[in-house]
């Protein structure tokens, strides 16, 4: 039986890889960097850190850590003008949260920084949904290791150990994720993924291990959780 539901957010929550990829691709030219989109989709599921760091290291240059953080920092802000007049909320991702939050618990699993997490959940109202929420830290592996997932399965089973309720296990969750190397974090740690083709095409999240695949999150609800996947 699935009993808590863990959400990637760019992508999944917030429609935004293209957002992001612009932002991107804009400071990083302006340090002579190039960046296509067969360079940035391959690097879904990395920090900020490592994206940055792997950018550089494709042409031939190394970066150092003041450099990493301002253009982290500078994309940031490119990324929140550009969502500042609408934030590209992915179609019935909100109606899909607020359904399940009735029956399981909910999580945000992601590679993205609390601030950029906070920025979207806040003024939505999605905050108080959300059980756990790992974001981006130096102590993760970031994803396809399965670091963040066996995090946010154990903060999860910390807030369930205070209310006195019995700790859930690695295949009692789902995984909602848009990218191959989420999948790939979502099954080694021993959960079950759903896919969404928000960002990536079917046939590379199936090859990923996805065990379903959908075109939106405004075609489930939780009695297709429950006949799918319990």
């Amino acid at each position: 039986m699935i009993h808590a539901i863990f959400f990637d957010f760019n992508g999944v929550i917030i429609d935004d890889e293209r957002i992001h990829l612009r932002a991107y691709r804009e400071v990083l030219a302006s340090h002579g960097v190039g960046l296509t989109d067969e360079e940035y989709f391959p690097c879904l599921g990395m920090d900020d850190v490592a994206f940055t760091r792997a950018a550089f290291a494709r042409a031939g240059r190394q970066v150092d850590e003041q450099t990493t953080r301002a253009i982290i920092d500078r994309e940031h802000e490119l990324h929140r003008s550009l969502i500042e007049e609408e934030v590209p909320l992915a179609p019935g991702v909100v109606t899909f949260i607020k359904e399940a939050v009735r029956k399981y618990q909910l999580g945000i699993v992601s590679m993205a920084e609390r601030s950029e997490i906070d920025h979207v959940l806040d003024p939505c109202g999605l905050m108080n949904y959300f059980t756990v929420i790992v974001s981006a830290d130096p102590a993760l592996k970031h994803k396809p290791a399965p670091d963040c997932y066996q995090t946010a399965l154990h903060k999860l089973n910390e807030t369930r150990r205070v209310a006195r309720k019995l700790p859930l296990l690695a295949g009692e969750c789902l995984v909602i994720e848009d990218a191959p190397p989420g999948i790939e974090a979502a099954r080694a740690a021993g959960m079950h993924t759903l896919a969404v083709t928000n960002t990536v095409a079917e046939s590379p999240l199936r090859a990923a291990g996805a065990e379903i695949v959908t075109a939106s999150l405004a075609d489930w609800n939780t009695d297709a959780v429950h006949l799918l996947y319990d």
